[in-house]
């Protein structure tokens, strides 16, 4: 039990930024990883390429959970556009998940397994208690705060784009890692596997958000 505890206060405290100094063990983890893959570069604008549609786009910036807010004003964009006269295929709204918002990307056999709901401060809205599965990619009624939100899953079907970022991923992995004494690569390629279909990963959150805009699209802080 106590090296349960132990884990979960270590990560806690990783999600609100304050273990190991910070970026200061950040800058560690980032010099011991491997340089970006050019191939996931030129996959990730590929896709934004690709994937970005239409008279109507948005970017929507979400680097913290927020109470699912970055994939709510997702939706609320679809929504809003379709009742003021635009289709789905005249708008694309991108939700880039990065920082702390990661997990919204990863599969429910992930959250499980590492405890994400802890990690990352998401608690599951029916349970009362720190969620052990994605509640958002294809929600139950009672998920969300609302009835009738779509989850990533529907939202994608719409064509919105979703993607999430993989200098986040290095960094919280390797954090995993050294909490549970696994390899970090293994956990990385771990959390690589279990990102959901059609989600992109990129090579960072923030990198996406400079391509999207370069791409037409308009910038939203996934906030409150």
């Amino acid at each position: 039990m106590k090296k349960t505890n132990s884990r979960r206060t270590f990560l806690g405290n990783l999600a609100a930024g304050t273990t190991l100094a910070g970026f200061a063990t950040i800058s560690h983890v980032l010099e011991a990883s491997t340089p970006i893959d050019t191939a996931l570069v030129g996959e990730a604008d590929a896709w934004l390429k690709k994937g970005i549609k239409g008279s109507h786009r948005i970017v929507y910036d979400g680097p913290e959970p927020h109470q699912a807010f970055p994939i709510i004003w997702t939706w609320a964009y679809y929504l809003t556009n379709n009742q003021t006269g635009t289709t789905d295929d005249d708008q694309t709204g991108v939700c880039v998940l990065r920082h702390n918002a990661i997990p919204f990307a990863m599969k429910d056999e992930l959250w499980s397994k590492y405890k994400f709901g802890d990690m990352f401060k998401v608690d599951d809205n029916i349970a009362k208690a720190p969620a052990l599965r994605n509640p958002y990619y294809a929600p139950k009624e009672g998920d969300y705060p609302m009835p009738g939100i779509d989850g990533i899953k529907k939202l994608q079907e719409r064509g919105a784009l979703f993607c999430v970022c993989d200098l986040a991923i290095t960094v919280y992995s390797s954090f995993a890692a050294q909490s549970m004494d696994k390899n970090p690569e293994e956990v990385k390629a771990d959390w690589v596997s279990g990102v959901l279909p059609g989600i992109q990963i990129v090579p960072s959150g923030v990198w996406a958000l400079g391509r999207a805009q370069e791409y037409g699209c308009g910038y939203i802080y996934a906030g409150g």
